[in-house]
């Protein structure tokens, strides 16, 4: 789908709050909601090739409070760019708010698909409530395999995903199911959890490589470790309020 006409909408408070249901039917299969702060290099790259992969899809990139040029890079490609407060959760709400496919799939802006819409649309015509997709870090190092294929293993047999993974679901569903969860940190575990609790994941046979630079700035034995520490943490009731300090160093 080329956009004919790029909306800039600016999101008001009650938009950080989980979505309402949608008044009208959805018009289009399938739309792709991107939330961005300071993504404007991966954005560029992400959106050149989104346009390739899937013709067909609404766009929607959702901006939360960029320094850099990533709004702008943003009314050059998609079909959509809102503006909202900073935090993922809130800006992928407003975008599947905004949305007008049947289907939201979620994509963050330093990922790229490893398929093409005939596999998203063969996906669809299954309604499918909820899934999501393997995953395959950028970087070369050995133990970027280790850790996906261990990150695909427990995404699998938990059916708790990351957000890195692509989360996908019905629309209307999800509007009604209240979205995202207002939090700063660990939306995704929540979402999957509460989602596997409706239905068993139907999860896309396909693969999105995501950024490594995490583990490469950080360094991997160290972000493995405190990946794991933050999960733990959540699991045993440390807000994620005090995740995200922690993790942000804040």
């Amino acid at each position: 789908m080329m956009p004919q006409s790029v909306a800039l909408k600016k999101a008001k408070d009650s938009a950080c709050a989980a979505p309402a249901p949608p008044a009208q039917p959805c018009a289009l299969p399938y739309s792709i909601v991107i939330p961005v702060l300071n993504e404007a290099e991966a954005l560029s790259q992400l959106l050149a090739s989104l346009r390739q992969q899937c013709p067909s899809a609404e766009i929607l990139v959702v901006d939360g409070g960029s320094a850099d040029d990533s709004v702008r890079v943003a009314l050059r490609g998609a079909d959509q760019v809102l503006l909202s407060k900073p935090g993922r959760a809130r800006q992928m709400n407003l975008g599947a708010r905004a949305a007008k496919g049947g289907y939201l799939l979620f994509l963050h802006a330093d990922s790229q698909l490893l398929f093409d819409e005939t596999l998203v649309l063969k996906w669809i015509k299954q309604q499918p409530l909820w899934g999501f997709c393997r995953v395959r870090l950028s970087g070369d190092h050995l133990a970027f395999r280790v850790i996906e294929r261990a990150m695909n293993i427990r995404s699998t047999c938990t059916q708790v995903a990351t957000g890195d993974q692509l989360l996908a679901v019905e629309r209307e569903r999800f509007l009604t199911e209240g979205g995202f969860a207002d939090l700063p940190l660990m939306e995704d575990v929540e979402f999957c959890k509460r989602w596997r609790k409706i239905s068993i994941a139907n999860c896309l046979p396909a693969t999105v490589k995501t950024s490594s630079r995490r583990w490469e700035e950080r360094g991997i034995a160290r972000t493995v470790l405190q990946m794991w520490g933050l999960r733990l943490a959540y699991v045993c009731g440390v807000s994620p309020q005090r995740l995200w300090q922690f993790y942000y160093g804040r």
